[in-house]
């Protein structure tokens, strides 16, 4: 679908787009760190925000450190590990 001016973007949808971009690059950095340590390395990338947006943004996309994914397995009775 192509956007035009039938489907303008928003200043904010923007701003979101370029903090969730400096999140997720933050994230494949380094993915055993959790969204308090993402948002600081997004804030040295120009993408100031509060730690809750950066909160909600990681759980819209689901950015997750690895040791909660394990964490969670485990609580569900997943074997721990890869599947």
């Amino acid at each position: 679908m192509p956007c035009g001016a039938a489907h303008p973007i928003t200043d904010a949808e923007l701003v979101e787009a370029y903090r969730a971009n400096a999140l997720f690059d933050a994230h494949n950095d380094d993915p055993e760190v959790g969204y308090r340590y993402l948002v600081e390395e997004a804030r040295e990338a120009g993408e100031s925000m509060a730690e809750r947006t950066a909160w909600r943004i990681c759980s819209q996309n689901q950015l997750w450190s690895v040791f909660a994914q394990v964490a969670r397995q485990e609580r569900q009775g997943w074997p721990a590990g890869p599947r």
